[in-house]
């Protein structure tokens, strides 16, 4: 039997636990319009306990039907240059945007106090550091956990509890990043229906840079960080799959004519494509290429070019812009496609690029180019994607491997030059890859594992003024709502 006094407080009790999951409420929705759409399965309705309980039960357990990774961006040399995607990190929600690249393993965003740092990033923002101790779900990584000395192949010299576990990545360009690993939680768009997502997060180890050299201590290509969807299992891909919520795939389809595109993690069913194997034990995505074509005749390639079993060494990356060549492809590649072009004359822009005048259509006059991989799988690349307006001069996106990387002079790397338009999938739970022609303004489909439900799955274009917008208004709505709950509480 409760008394009066009792009652009292048991009602002012309910009062302000409404009041306090009203606030939250407003704070989620609020706060999650401008980052991702949520939608509450339950509201509306009344639902028991016990229903609610299942409900967390079967969402803990189920594998997600798929992840839609906004992308913004493009490939173009005389643009952007690259493709990105915007995450939430940690508790409360801060947004970073990040450089979405095939070929590297690890993410990481720039920390708090960081060496080398740029102080605005690509987008023309400020550049957004991650501060472990902002966030309520943020944990160091020590460098005695199972993680540390599995991406050291083993302890680490002068290891000692609580201390950090540091990491470096060096890219090919010559830049790189350093710092310690943490553990927080990510936020993304989970799929939930056609051109439908709703909020997830998940905890995922990261690094968080604190020194940075190259490239990336300059504003010109920053960004909040990089997305490492590599093979290791230090990537995020390796991470969701391990703790069962996804399957090992996922897809990109970069539009290298509007920019943005499609990043969608879990199996795509539609369009289906052609695949070939991965070469097996390469830290990259490793395929065998077999020939080159030039119009309607195979290239002559030098048997030097060829190792063992008649093929070449490519990577496929989207992290690269352009498409590299050993020398013995490219220059008889050069010579082939510009054969019948007598007329035209070639000159070097800013000692990197080769240009032209031309004030047609490329496609009327040069040949596609196209590549054959194992298992008759082939990409076709049509002279406007190889060809790239600069300063009103058409310029070749082919680059001589053996004068730009000394240590890779003899392998092709095929970059966003390449890889635009094309819906591009890594499948590997069955270690293949595999890609198609594809409007990338499109929608593809992702089948759900579990229910078999399909789902499509729309594209996205992130604009650096559209990021700007987003941060003004998740400003003013945070100050309204600090105005609401102090009225509330005060």
């Amino acid at each position: 039997m409760i008394t009066t006094n009792g009652t009292l407080g048991f009602i002012l009790t309910v009062l302000l636990a409404v009041l306090l999951s009203a606030s939250l409420a407003i704070a989620t929705k609020v706060h999650t319009d401008w980052v991702l759409s949520v939608r509450n399965k339950f509201a509306g309705q009344k639902q028991s306990l016990d229903a609610l309980k299942e409900h967390d039960s079967r969402r803990h357990l189920r594998m997600l039907a798929g992840i839609d990774l906004p992308l913004g961006g493009d490939g173009r040399p005389n643009s952007a240059g690259l493709y990105y995607a915007k995450i939430g990190i940690g508790t409360p929600l801060k947004d970073f945007y990040v450089q979405v690249d095939t070929g590297s393993d690890i993410m990481w965003v720039y920390c708090l106090h960081c060496k080398g740092c740029p102080n605005k990033n690509y987008l023309g923002m400020d550049l957004a550091q991650y501060n472990l101790k902002d966030s309520h779900t943020g944990k160091l990584v020590s460098c005695d956990q199972e993680f540390c000395l599995e991406i050291n192949e083993g302890p680490i010299s002068g290891c000692s509890a609580n201390k950090s576990c540091p990491y470096t990545e060096v890219y090919g360009d010559g830049s790189s990043t350093a710092g310690y690993f943490v553990r927080d939680a990510v936020q993304y768009d989970q799929v939930s229906g056609n051109l439908q997502t709703s909020s997830a997060n998940d905890s995922v180890i990261f690094g968080c840079g604190a020194r940075q050299t190259g490239d990336l201590s300059s504003s010109d290509e920053a960004l909040d960080g990089i997305l490492g969807f590599g093979q290791s299992n230090s990537s995020m891909i390796s991470q969701l799959a391990s703790s069962g919520k996804v399957k090992k795939m996922f897809a990109h389809c970069l539009d290298g004519t509007n920019g943005g595109g499609i990043f969608a993690i879990g199996h795509v069913v539609q369009p289906k494509v052609n695949t070939t194997p991965l070469v097996q034990n390469q830290p990259h995505y490793n395929i065998n290429m077999t020939a080159v074509e030039v119009g309607h005749s195979l290239l002559n390639i030098s048997r030097d070019a060829f190792g063992t079993g008649g093929t070449i060494r490519t990577i496929v990356d989207s992290g690269t812009t352009l498409a590299y060549l050993p020398e013995v492809i490219y220059k008889p590649l050069l010579s082939k496609i510009f054969a019948n072009q007598t007329d035209i004359k070639l000159r070097t822009v800013h000692n990197q690029y080769t240009c032209f005048q031309y004030p047609g259509s490329v496609d009327d006059i040069f040949p596609p180019v196209t590549f054959h991989f194992e298992n008759s799988v082939s990409l076709k690349v049509y002279p406007h994607e190889y060809l790239f307006l600069f300063n009103e001069l058409w310029c070749i996106g082919w680059q001589n491997n053996g004068l730009q990387y000394k240590d890779r002079k003899d392998i092709i790397l095929l970059g966003d030059l390449v890889l635009s338009n094309k819906l591009v999938i890594y499948d590997l739970e069955n270690q293949v890859i595999g890609w198609t022609e594809y409007n990338c303004s499109s929608s593809i489909e992702v089948m759900d594992e579990e229910t078999g439900t399909v789902h499509l799955v729309g594209p996205h274009y992130i604009s650096s003024s559209s990021a700007c917008k987003l941060i003004t208004q998740s400003l003013f709505v945070v100050l309204l709502l600090s105005t609401m709950l102090h009225r509330l509480f005060y």
